[in-house]
């Protein structure tokens, strides 16, 4: 089969590698349909960041079922999306439900070969079943639509509340959408790129120029009260600064983005932080569990249905081009949202329904515009 080979540091090759082996007793072989590009990804492949070389990127993705085991609640042709981490079962965290918080997980596309290849063997608690009428390409979202789902969760709805988010990029846009379907009534956007603040304003979205003063801006906006709540999504010291300045008495900070770059607190900061009472949350990765009831269920009922994730979707490449890809992402030669393999022949069929990607993202091969890129800033994750 073929794969997106990881070789060295701003080097993929795309060639011919082993199939796949299982994983456990109740491995699921599956084909991939789509896989994502996370700003992780792009760090491993031109900062340096992988676990270890050579090294098949990919964790955000969805795969069509080609073989379960015996007994399997998922049988061939099923579609699917995938629960990346693998969880360490003697891991406390695990065991109470929390195994991002472990310390011993694996985790496809960073410690081990991931989604950027043909098939892959993953354990049949990892998949997530996806209706048969979701396009493969807007499956391989659920994995980052779960992180800013699992992110605003962590903060209680107050009546008529006001929150912001600072970074438009695919997980800020993603989390603006989860808080508003969350019942916040208004929502603010911030993004100093005036492309994503158009496409945030076409979903309804008040918008913020955050080229500007960004704090004075929201603080005008709210008749000078600030948000009840800010989630950080732009991963930059400024950004997480404006949104610790800008959140409003006894409100709550999300830490979604990871930061890129030490954060220095001016002490009047620390002091207004403290009479404010202001909470500050962090957040990592996302729930599959409880069975039946998780975060990731939760992301596909609500795909198409107040959670839209095919405006965010910038370029449909093959995988083929993944080279080409990585380099034009890191040295910032095109402008991008979210970019998704579309990998499977399914996937790249249903390119030709103008509802699956924007005009712009359905072209068979990579090619950059000339435009310089303003995707979201490079932070780690898995």
């Amino acid at each position: 089969m073929k794969a997106a080979v990881l070789r060295e540091q701003g080097v993929i090759s795309y060639t011919d590698v082993p199939e796949p082996r299982p994983v456990g007793d109740r491995s699921v072989l599956v084909r991939i349909g789509a896989v994502g590009v996370c700003g992780s990804d792009v760090l491993r492949y031109g900062r340096g960041k992988a676990y270890h070389y050579p090294l098949v990127l990919g964790h955000e993705f969805s795969a069509i079922v080609e073989e379960a085991p015996a007994g399997s609640r998922f049988a061939p042709g099923d579609r699917v999306a995938v629960f990346p981490l693998l969880p360490d079962p003697d891991d406390p965290f695990t065991r109470i439900g929390e195994a991002a918080l472990g310390r011993g997980y694996d985790y496809y596309g960073s410690r081990r070969d991931g989604a950027m290849s043909e098939r892959l063997h993953v354990p049949e608690a990892n998949l997530v079943p996806v209706p048969g009428n979701v396009p493969l390409v807007h499956a391989a979202m659920v994995e980052p639509a779960a992180v800013a789902l699992h992110a605003v969760l962590k903060v209680r709805v107050p009546a008529s509340g006001t929150a912001l988010v600072i970074g438009a990029g695919p997980i800020g846009a993603l989390a603006a959408q989860w808080l508003r379907l969350l019942g916040w009534t208004r929502v603010l956007v911030a993004d100093v790129d005036e492309r994503k603040r158009r496409l945030m304003s076409s979903l309804g979205f008040e918008v913020v120029d955050a080229s500007g003063d960004t704090v004075a801006a929201v603080r005008d906006l709210t008749g000078g009260l600030g948000v009840d709540c800010a989630v950080e999504a732009g991963g930059l010291p400024l950004t997480l600064l404006q949104a610790l300045d800008v959140v409003a008495p006894l409100g709550t900070v999300i830490m979604l983005g990871d930061i890129n770059g030490d954060v220095t607190l001016p002490q009047p900061l620390v002091s207004s932080l403290l009479r404010r009472e202001v909470r500050v949350q962090g957040t990592w990765n996302s729930k599959i569990t409880p069975a039946g009831r998780s975060e990731w269920e939760m992301v596909v009922t609500c795909l198409g249905h107040g959670l839209e994730v095919a405006p965010l979707i910038s370029h449909t490449p093959s995988l083929a081009d993944a080279d080409a890809v990585f380099d034009d992402l890191v040295n910032r030669r095109v402008w991008y949202n979210k970019v998704v393999f579309a990998v499977a022949d399914e996937a790249r069929a249903e390119l030709d329904d103008p509802g699956v990607a924007p005009a712009a993202a359905r072209s068979a091969a990579w090619s950059a515009s000339g435009a310089r890129a303003s995707g979201e800033p490079l932070g780690a994750r898995p």
